[in-house]
Formats: structure tokens, C-alpha cells, sequence
């Protein structure tokens, strides 16, 4: 990337063509698979949690800044110390026309919280106690403790609520409906209000767009937007990275957004050599981050070493970084000699495979690796991302800022290979704690569980890039790396 992308990042669009398409149409590419548009249930793929998040509403939704907004629910309050969540639906109608009422609202949701069990979100969701019915328009969500991030878990796509209509289809609210359009485009449009059971809207006809959705793969949704095609790129991770330093300053800008996350790799076997948590620290201690990220050349990426980011809003601070005071050849040393150790038992230790996805991105991140994990002794080969190897490459996004999210994407519940189920129980104990303090020295202590189990491999935050042309409207960068298109979909007033 020649260190361009850490200038394009920073720099805002110098020329661009208006790009907004024919008949006013917003052209968009995703990274990722048209399969998306048939993912039914609630595990979903990114590329489906936006098509679920524009055709499906829960109670709440996000804005393009990631905050929270009304959906099915126009208000809410938060009663007895954050304990208690009652939320006042609006008045329309589901797809069917009949009308939205609390006891059907609350049977569905209870519905998508039972089918995310199993599941780190499922996790995350583990304090509410009961989804209650108050009146004909009222539901109220009962905690056995405070869950700040109530809000934010309640406006994910998997808590959309799927209302059944008499032929048993699942059928979404909207707010947006998609058909199929040219070129294997889908088109999503708003669906007008008063076909929502809402009042009329005397803006709507001038205001709303319609969004030209494709789904491609990254260099292709790429050169759609170098040749005016698109005005909007989503979907952009590590692996494609360095496809968005091509882009030229003249023709689109490169948006990066502050998330927090996982980006590292996780132990998927354990029989020889990773069977010891020693050695499975070993592969952490002879990663050289700086390096590793310093092939990518953006600025302000800082590596780590730690599970949980020190961003969190309940991190203590009492858990630092890992291995502080020895430097990286006294590092080195030390994983080389568990190495020795282990062969010099006369144990084999064979070449490990390390699944990831395709791109550049991930070649130079498997580059890196397999000359560090060389230095001390271990050979890897590069197997891809569906096939189950040793190790694993990890890139997934918070969606919220709190110790919890991270600790919960390694729990016994969800890596099942290596995991601490001490560290699970301090978890559970936090999740039940009702002082702030108490549950995040809790909290620290499952960390520092998890960490010495050292079933994951930190390097660093995820990264997630957009491409947006200028003057578009609707977008904007967040802490989630969340794009929703009904944005898009609105023209300013």
C-alpha cells in the first residue's frame, strides 16, 4: 500500500463525480456472498445481519452513528436501578395488517432469545430474567442485574422480530423491502409508511431512494466503485485491507471505524504440542505485533497482547499487557527453549495448519506469522478458512464496549476446544452482580483466567473499512463498524 492508506483514511474526497446513480438510485456493494439474502434463523453472516437489520425491526434499531433509535418500540423507560426495561410499542401493523400488540411482541422476542442460546450473544443476553406483558402496547424486560447495554443487544439483527404470516413464511416490518433488479442487483426501498400501519408521510415520495445492493467479492465491489458504479463499499476487513489503499484520492475515500474486538487466532485442536497451555503460550510470546502491523502501514493500528480492550467501560486497568519487561528476543528464547523441550522428549511436533480467509490482507498476516512461529521452531502451513486446522485466524468486531462482550466470545459455551471454565464462573457471578464495582473486579478475575488458558492469540483491534463517495448521505463511522442501509435510503431534507 506504499503508506497510502493512512493518508487516504485522514483526508476527505478531492474530486468525485456524484455517483448517486440512475433515477436517483444508491448504488452499493458488499464484500460477501449473495447467499445472504436466504439466511434464515438467528446465526447469522454479516453480509445477512444487513439484510436482516433492513427488512426485520426488533423493539429498537441503530442510527448511522451506531446509536440507538425507535423501532417497534416508540419509548422506553429504565425502572428499579436498571433492572427493569418497559417499552411502549407503536401503534401499526405487522405485514399481515393485523395489529402490533404486546403479547405477540413479546412471543417472538422471547422466541429470538431462546433460539440464541448457545451462542456468545446468547450470552450476553443472560441476564434477563423475564419478557412480561403489561398491557395491550406495553412490554417490560426483566434483569437479575443491571445490563447497561441493554439497548444495544436488543437493536442487533438477531433480535429482530420475524412475524408469521398464515402461510407460516417468516415476514419482516421493514422498514425497507427488496426485490430483484438489474445486473443481479437486489433493489431494497423503503416500504411507505401508511403500508406500515404508521401515519402518511407527505415528504416520503421526494425524500426516499431506492438502494441498488450487490454482493461481490472485494476486488470486484472495489473496481465498481473506482468506475462510478457505486457510491458505497461495505463489508471491509484485514483480509481486504490493502485493495482500499489502491483507490485513488481522486475518485473515493476510505472510511476506517474505531472498533474494538477480537483479531488474533484461537486454538481449534489441542492434541500434541498445543495440548499445554505452556506451549500454546509459546506461539503468543513469538508473534512479533509491531512488525506484523507495521507490513500494513496504518496509523494509530497499535497491537496487543491482552483479551479485553483496555477501551472497555468496565476494564479496571489491572490487567496489562502480557510479558512486560522482557523483550521480544528474550521472548523468543523462552518459547524456543518449550519447543526444544518438547522435541527433545521425543515427541513430533508436525507442521500446524492455521485456517483464514482469502486476500492480501491475510497474506501478509500469515506471512508474518509463519516467519515468527519459524524463529522459535514451528512450521505452519495456510489452509482456508471453512477447514478446520490447529489454529484459527479470528477477526470479528464488539458490539458493545463492555468486558463482557470479549469474555464471552471465549467461553467454554462457544470455543469448546480451549477455554477456563473458572473464568466462566467469575463471568456468571459477574453477570449477577448488582454493584458496578464488584462485578468488574469479577470481571478483571475472568480475564485473567481466560488469558492464562491461552486459547486465544491477541495481535490486535479489528479492522473494518468502507468506501464512500462524497456528498453521500446516510453513512458515517462508528464504534461497531455497523453500516444500516435505511439510512442510505433517506435524501436530506
Amino acid at each position: 500500500m506504499a503508506g497510502r492508506l493512512a493518508s487516504i483514511a485522514l483526508i476527505s474526497l478531492l474530486l468525485a463525480s456524484c455517483g448517486k446513480g440512475r433515477d436517483g438510485t444508491l448504488g452499493v456493494a458488499v464484500i460477501g456472498d449473495a447467499a445472504a439474502l436466504n439466511e434464515r434463523g438467528q446465526r447469522l453472516s454479516p453480509t445477512a445481519q444487513l439484510v436482516r437489520a433492513a427488512t426485520y425491526e426488533g423493539l429498537v434499531g441503530f442510527d448511522e452513528r451506531g446509536r440507538v433509535v425507535p423501532a417497534l418500540a416508540d419509548r422506553w423507560i429504565v425502572t428499579d436501578n436498571g433492572q427493569s426495561y418497559i417499552f411502549r410499542l407503536r401503534d401499526g401493523t405487522w405485514p399481515d395488517g393485523k395489529r402490533i400488540s404486546a403479547d405477540d411482541a413479546a412471543t417472538l422476542l422471547r422466541k429470538a432469545i431462546s433460539g440464541l442460546k448457545g451462542t456468545a450473544l446468547g450470552l450476553d443476553l443472560g441476564a434477563i430474567d423475564e419478557v412480561r406483558v403489561m398491557a395491550d402496547r406495553v412490554i417490560e424486560i426483566d434483569l437479575v442485574a443491571p445490563v447497561p447495554e441493554l439497548l444495544i443487544l436488543l437493536a442487533q439483527p438477531e433480535l429482530a422480530l420475524n412475524w408469521q404470516n398464515a402461510k407460516g413464511q417468516n415476514v419482516g416490518t421493514g422498514p425497507m423491502a427488496f426485490t430483484a433488479g438489474d445486473d443481479g442487483a437486489q433493489l431494497f426501498a423503503l416500504i411507505p409508511p401508511e403500508k406500515r400501519g404508521l401515519p402518511q408521510q407527505a415528504s416520503f415520495a421526494s425524500r426516499a431512494r431506492p438502494v441498488s445492493l450487490t454482493f461481490a467479492k472485494a476486488a470486484k465491489a472495489v473496481a465498481q466503485f473506482d468506475a462510478g458504479d457505486v457510491d458505497v463499499v461495505l463489508g471491509g476487513r484485514i483480509d481486504t485491507v490493502p485493495l482500499a489503499g489502491r483507490i485513488g484520492l481522486t475518485r473515493g475515500n476510505v472510511q476506517l471505524d474505531p472498533v474494538t474486538g477480537l483479531f488474533g487466532l484461537v486454538v481449534t485442536r489441542t492434541e500434541g504440542f498445543l495440548g499445554a497451555a505452556a506451549n500454546r503460550e509459546a506461539l503468543a510470546m513469538a508473534i512479533d505485533r509491531d512488525t506484523l502491523l507495521g507490513g500494513f502501514n496504518i496509523g494509530g493500528w497499535q497491537p496487543t497482547t491482552r483479551i479485553v480492550s483496555p477501551d472497555a467501560e468496565d476494564d479496571l486497568g489491572t490487567i496489562g499487557e502480557r510479558w512486560q519487561g522482557m523483550s521480544l528476543e528474550e521472548r523468543h528464547i523462552q518459547a524456543e527453549a518449550r519447543v526444544k523441550a518438547w522435541r527433545d522428549a521425543g515427541r513430533a511436533l508436525p507442521t500446524m495448519n492455521i485456517s483464514m480467509p482469502d486476500g492480501a490482507g491475510s497474506t501478509l498476516v500469515f506471512d508474518a506469522l509463519r516467519r515468527d512461529f519459524a524463529r522459535i521452531g514451528i512450521a505452519v502451513r495456510r489452509i482456508p478458512e471453512n477447514d478446520r486446522g490447529d489454529l484459527r485466524l479470528v477477526d470479528v468486531a464488539a458490539r458493545y464496549g463492555r468486558a463482557t462482550w470479549f469474555l464471552n466470545q471465549l467461553s467454554c459455551t462457544v470455543q469448546k476446544a480451549v477455554c477456563s471454565p473458572v473464568g466462566d464462573e467469575r463471568v456468571a457471578e459477574a453477570r449477577r452482580a448488582l454493584d458496578p464495582a464488584a462485578r468488574a473486579a469479577l470481571l478483571a478475575e475472568a480475564e485473567a483466567e481466560i488469558t492464562a488458558a491461552n486459547g486465544f492469540i491477541p495481535i490486535a483491534r479489528p479492522l473494518r473499512w468502507s468506501l464512500l463517495r462524497s456528498g453521500t448521505t446516510g453513512f458515517a463511522q462508528n464504534p461497531w463498524g455497523w453500516h444500516p442501509l435505511p439510512p442510505m435510503a433517506w435524501l436530506p431534507r
